[in-house]
């Protein structure tokens, strides 16, 4: 299937509309992080009902304690300390009574940290892993209503930088092992906790899951893994349904670069390298990969027409079915959320130059970052760069590419628990498997031969979406329903 002359431009940010009837599809979440599930005009969300739960404030000072001791560490890349972050955990859980040698930290790097720590089980079932990302990304305090790495309440909401991108998870995962140990619970299997760093730069220096798998891959056997990629997602407080990830799109980041000999500014040439690579960077905009499915794609749109009017639904069987004509592929492509989950995108993010105002410059450059669907390669989007700008002074290159991974199998034993676990908390709501445009190092999980599952169990108001951004918040009730979520699900599947 291939769109002829529709071109689809992208931007950093979402657009997300705001009409009363809106919602559904597979959308970016900047943090890396969520679903990849956004909201569509024309669908009504369900109604929330007063949520079953039992015990929501379950913990309440606990969680929100290690919740604040992680928001409080800046974990940035840059200047923050993720060691200072496993080491405070590790704390935590040697404090609640385990054993010395089933809480590791390791810190292949300075101010860089992992931990690994195991609740052990019966040994009927293989373990099971809880993975979160102990890293953030960066936040300038001028740029935010409250400091960012101090964890506010106020107005309904926690406010911090990493309260929803990842450490609501780290918080929850520390905070329900001391709760299962406090029950003497025992599990099935063995519940694996990976608290990691250098996610949020999805681990270029190989000191994170990475370091992980390649030196203590014994220690992270498991049958599958619980990581963050999925949400409840939500118009304001009203959830439309639960989006699970088992696949991700893949990063390659290319450079652009136009060179000549310059010269001087009062001389200009019809070759000037800024004005050819801007000639470039147009084409790339305007460039359109073909739209191909997966079995995670076409999952979302067999499942997800049925959340939307007539006309929608039935372009998105179509699609699915492989039957939709160029019209109809047009039309479902125009829309931006349904435009990232069918094709690989590209998209110019950063410009450079060496000139000077006086100055021709000699070279002109641009970053690119495409996001391939799992089963393009860096090499065949590098050539379909080169081709669509045609230019032999503008040359593109491969700066690095994440390792592409095949999508988890959603099975039925976590269909089943995850539809448990919502028919308590968001009853109605359903669950779809979905692909995101975000990336996460379930890819690295999943090229291990480890399957893993993208779910956080919050809320999450995509008409008010900030991770990444500035003053990212978590309301107080979604983080208690989510907190209380993730402790009955992992012990639905831990179970006998």
């Amino acid at each position: 299937m291939k769109i002829g002359s529709a071109t689809t431009r992208f931007s950093v940010g979402w657009r997300i509309s705001t009409h009363a009837s809106a919602i559904w599809a597979s959308a970016i979440l900047t943090s890396a992080i969520m679903t990849g599930l956004a909201l569509i005009p024309g669908i009504a969300v369900a109604q929330q009902k007063p949520s079953q739960l039992k015990s929501a404030t379950a913990q309440p000072d606990l969680v929100r304690d290690i919740y604040r001791e992680l928001v409080g560490i800046d974990t940035t890349t840059h200047s923050g300390d993720t060691a200072r972050a496993a080491d405070a955990m590790a704390a935590r859980l040697i404090a609640a009574g385990f054993p010395r040698q089933d809480v590791r930290v390791f810190k292949p790097a300075p101010r860089k940290g992992n931990l690994v720590a195991r609740l052990r089980g019966s040994g009927q079932r293989r373990p099971m892993l809880l993975v979160a990302h102990l890293d953030v990304v960066e936040a300038r305090r001028e740029d935010w209503a409250t400091a960012p790495f101090e964890l506010i309440e106020k107005d309904g909401y926690f406010i911090g930088r990493g309260t929803s991108d990842d450490k609501f998870m780290a918080a929850s995962f520390v905070a329900n092992l001391i709760r299962y140990k406090q029950e003497k619970y025992q599990p099935a299997r063995d519940l694996i906790l990976v608290l990691e760093t250098d996610e949020e730069i999805l681990d270029s220096n190989a000191v994170g899951m990475q370091w992980l798998l390649r030196n203590h891959r014994d220690l992270l056997d498991a049958e599958f893994a619980l990581n963050e990629g999925g949400t409840v997602v939500g118009f304001g407080s009203k959830p439309a349904f639960i989006g699970i990830q088992v696949a991700e799109k893949v990063i390659a980041n290319f450079k652009l670069e136009a060179r000549n000999p310059g010269g001087h500014s009062s001389m200009p040439r019809p070759d000037n390298a800024i004005t050819r690579l801007a000639r470039a960077i147009d084409k790339v905009a305007q460039l359109e990969f073909p739209a191909k499915l997966n079995d995670a794609t076409r999952a979302t749109l067999e499942q997800g027409a049925a959340l939307q009017p007539p006309p929608i639904a039935a372009a998105m069987k179509a699609v699915a079915a492989g039957t939709a004509d160029a019209a109809t592929l047009s039309r479902i492509s125009a829309i931006p959320v349904f435009n990232a989950m069918l094709r690989t995108t590209c998209v110019v993010t950063q410009l450079a130059s060496d000139g000077a105002f006086n100055a021709l410059p000699v070279t002109a450059s641009a970053g690119v970052q495409c996001r391939m669907l799992p089963e393009d390669t860096p090499e065949a989007t590098l050539a379909t760069l080169s081709q669509a700008i045609g230019d032999s002074q503008v040359s593109a290159s491969l700066v690095w590419a994440q390792p592409s991974s095949v999508p988890s199998t959603f099975t039925k034993e976590f269909e089943a628990a995850i539809t448990k676990v919502a028919s308590q908390f968001w009853p109605g709501l359903p669950v779809v498997p979905a692909m995101s445009p975000a990336a996460t190092d379930s890819s690295f999980l999943r090229n291990a031969g480890i399957p893993s599952y993208g779910f956080d169990g919050l809320l999450t108001d995509l008409a008010d979406f900030r991770a990444h951004g500035n003053d990212e918040r978590v309301s107080v009730k979604s983080f208690a329903e989510g907190h209380e979520a993730l402790y009955q699900l992992v012990k639905i599947l831990s179970a006998p």
